[in-house]
């Protein structure tokens, strides 16, 4: 029986050995774009055409994949900071259009998804599956009657364009509708109480009320509005309008190291809010797959 035992952990641990390194290979394959954009912004124009020059310039000879640059240098990040004032231009419309995106949505889609989640009226479930139908339906499905009420109220080609339906999105509300539940205990511990105080609504804002759920949720939408395209290419067309999503459109062939280093501090805010909110992620995940 010992000798049976022992196999059985002997296997056991190959087993988890097994999964570990497959588990690598696959997190690998993942992140290799990432590491090859980060090797290529600290290579210079010589490198590049040497090891993209076919696919990127047409010039004959093989595509040598580098994930440690010959001579790393730092060009392509000081000509993208200090030569080209139109990234800094479209990096601080993309602040303003999403922080502007997640307070509209934490006025007024925070306090529908609580009350959808803690409160049982009549329409409720009418109100939730039209929520469903919205999120189902594509941009471009929405996109004509947008604009249409974008151009009645004359902010088209100006930021409320993206940050209003942004702000007064549906996706907040139906994604927190599970979180604010009775199930969750969300609002049946301190949040509850400073209500009964007093406190109003106002006690969703207040950190001690907020959970795991709560910032996933924002957290999403952040990488969502940041890395928005499609809405800022109809509603805006003067280009001192543009986020930072559009930038990499701008750039030629020619300048491919710019556009390396540009990926790579776009995606930079996104990475970090990632990594502070990681296990926020998780516990948002599970949070929101509780069922009613």
């Amino acid at each position: 029986p010992e000798d049976r035992g022992e196999m059985g952990e002997r296997n056991v641990k190959k087993r988890k050995v097994a999964v570990r390194i497959l588990l690598t290979l696959f997190v690998v394959i993942l992140i290799f774009p990432v590491l090859l954009l980060a090797a290529g912004s600290f290579m210079g124009p010589e490198e590049l055409k040497e090891s993209y020059g076919s696919v990127l310039y047409g010039i004959d000879g093989e595509l040598q994949w580098k994930l440690f640059p010959l001579y790393p240098t730092l060009k392509a990040y000081l000509q993208l900071l200090l030569d080209s004032p139109d990234f800094f231009v479209m990096f601080w419309n993309s602040c303003r259009q999403t922080f502007s995106v997640l307070a509209g949505q934490m006025l007024f889609g925070l306090p529908a998804a609580w009350a959808l989640g803690r409160y049982r009226f009549p329409g409720r479930k009418v109100i939730l599956y039209l929520y469903m139908i919205l999120m189902i339906l594509p941009f471009q499905v929405t996109m004509v009657s947008g604009y249409t009420v974008l151009s009645f109220f004359s902010v088209l080609d100006t930021h409320w364009a993206v940050i209003l339906p942004g702000g007064l999105c549906h996706l907040s509300g139906i994604s927190d509708d599970k979180i604010f539940s009775a199930d969750t205990g969300f609002a049946s511990g301190g949040g509850e109480s400073r209500r009964g105080r007093g406190g109003g609504i106002f006690f969703l804002y207040r950190p001690a009320t907020w959970n795991a759920g709560n910032c996933i949720c924002f957290d999403l939408e952040f990488l969502e509005y940041w890395n928005a395209i499609e809405a800022p290419m109809t509603f805006l067309k003067t280009k001192s309008l543009l986020p930072v999503s559009l930038y990499l459109s701008n750039i030629t062939v020619s300048d491919m190291g710019s556009a390396f280093a540009a990926s790579i501090l776009i995606m930079a805010p996104s990475i970090f809010l990632f990594a502070c909110g990681q296990n926020y992620l998780e516990q948002g995940i599970l949070a929101s797959g509780l069922k009613e």
